[in-house]
């Protein structure tokens, strides 16, 4: 008999109350893979391996019992983050909020971060609600309580850690860009695939819920054929030419504007429009001295590309542009409709459909917060939108809930062939040519 509040889920079943019915079809609906998010199954815990057997019955392999064959952790997963600066507090931000924002399969503790000046190492290590603090990451990586190691350190450290990392048999999650040049990226993918370790790259605006739905909606055939795609990101973050020299204008540490914000506009191109294949670049640097030092780094660049689909693009990228301290745009037209990201709006899109009738011609504005939506589920009522850090508590919280049996995206491999792209773009400038990106890849 069915009792108040009470859904019957048939015979010889227990009965789930409506609400938490309901509960499960909101995140079967809402996540990200399209898969039900199922809540905590009841369990028993080896003590000797910490892992979880589920008693709804035998699984399709593995130690445990889950019906869809997936194990069950207990306990927690340690984080070991290197570099304190602001991607550290970013990724230490997403680490917090993210159990609190979603139901993940793994609840992350962080457990170490490490910095090169202690003072400033041992404060960020309060401020970020961590554990403990070494200034040598080498340290880090050794610790037998960090299970993933999180690279936030300056461009030109990334390839040496991440390889060490894979070595040691810690996951790893990079910060872009993976690496200065293609042959260090390549490495990293190598030394991952060799270690077979799980590894991950930090393009955290694919995790944004309007580019999720923008992705979304174009696999659906929103858009239809993509002809033509064109990705901008302006800043004016070195507009003052008084701005102290740092790596962020040496070229050998990664301080490029193309791998600062060109690397995001690739991933997100490639992402959409799949592999580019060619690319015409040009690049500029404007202040060519700061503190007597020489800037070896471009202040803007830009490159017209070709889509291995045919489909053709623009990139401009530029960190000199006045009053402009975050114009960061993603446009995607195809034979059948246009969908526009502004970050400005970064709770939108705009749509414009060539079925429409012509009473309705124009682009019409999408709230990508519905709980359909990606990720709307985990967040706030609709109207109250997400910011910046979001981001962050989305990919992380996606690679966590994936930890230990993965796959993660967007992987070293997808890293390399971003930064294969940067490459191109910068030979093409210094050579005034067409670049085709398998010159670089060898």
């Amino acid at each position: 008999m069915q009792g108040r509040g009470v859904r019957d889920q048939g015979r010889g079943r227990m009965q789930i109350p409506v609400a938490a019915g309901r509960r499960r079809y909101v995140l079967r609906r809402a996540s990200p893979a399209g898969r039900e998010l199922r809540p905590p199954c009841p369990r028993r815990t080896s003590p000797r391996s910490g892992r979880a057997r589920c008693r709804r019955g035998a699984g399709g392999g593995g130690t445990g019992g889950c019906p869809d064959g997936r194990i069950v952790m207990s306990g927690e997963v340690g984080i070991g983050i290197v570099g304190y600066g602001i991607m550290g507090k970013a990724h230490s931000y997403g680490y917090t909020v993210a159990p609190v924002m979603r139901r993940l399969r793994h609840r992350p503790r962080l457990r170490v971060i490490s910095g090169r000046d202690k003072q400033k190492v041992d404060a960020a290590a309060v401020a970020y609600g961590v554990d403990g603090s070494v200034t040598d990451w080498r340290e880090l990586v050794r610790r037998p309580e960090v299970d993933i190691v999180d690279i936030c350190t300056p461009p030109g450290t990334h390839a040496e850690i991440a390889i060490a990392a894979a070595a040691a048999g810690k996951a790893v999650i990079c910060e872009k860009p993976l690496a200065v040049t293609y042959p260090q990226a390549a490495s990293a993918v190598d030394a991952a695939g060799k270690a077979r370790v799980l590894n991950a790259v930090g393009f955290n605006y694919r995790s944004l819920p309007a580019v999720s739905l923008m992705k979304r909606m174009i696999g659906e055939g929103a858009v239809g054929k993509i002809r033509l795609l064109r990705a901008t990101w302006l800043s004016d973050e070195f507009v003052d030419p008084t701005i102290p020299f740092d790596w962020r204008f040496d070229r050998s540490m990664g301080g490029t504007t193309i791998a600062d914000l060109g690397s995001h506009l690739i991933d997100l191109a490639t992402w959409m429009a799949g592999p580019i294949a060619e690319v015409s670049g040009q690049s500029e640097t404007f202040i060519r001295q700061r503190s007597d030092k020489a800037v070896t780094v471009d202040d803007a660049s830009a490159a017209l590309v070709r889509f291995e689909s045919g489909a053709r693009g623009a990139l401009e990228m530029a960190r000199v542009a006045v009053r402009r301290p975050c114009d960061f745009t993603i446009e995607v037209n195809g034979d059948r409709g246009t969908l526009v990201f502004e970050y400005a709006r970064l709770n939108e899109l705009l749509y414009g459909d060539a079925g429409d009738r012509p009473e309705l011609y124009g682009m019409r504005r999408i709230r990508a917060e519905q709980q359909s939506h990606p990720y709307a589920a985990d967040w706030w009522p609709i109207g109250q939108g997400v910011g910046y850090g979001s981001s962050f508590v989305n990919h992380l919280g996606d690679l966590l809930d994936r930890w230990p049996d993965g796959p993660w995206e967007p992987d070293f491999a997808q890293g390399a062939a971003v930064q294969a792209v940067c490459d191109a773009i910068e030979r093409s400038a210094a050579e005034s040519r067409w670049v085709d990106v398998r010159e670089i890849v060898g």
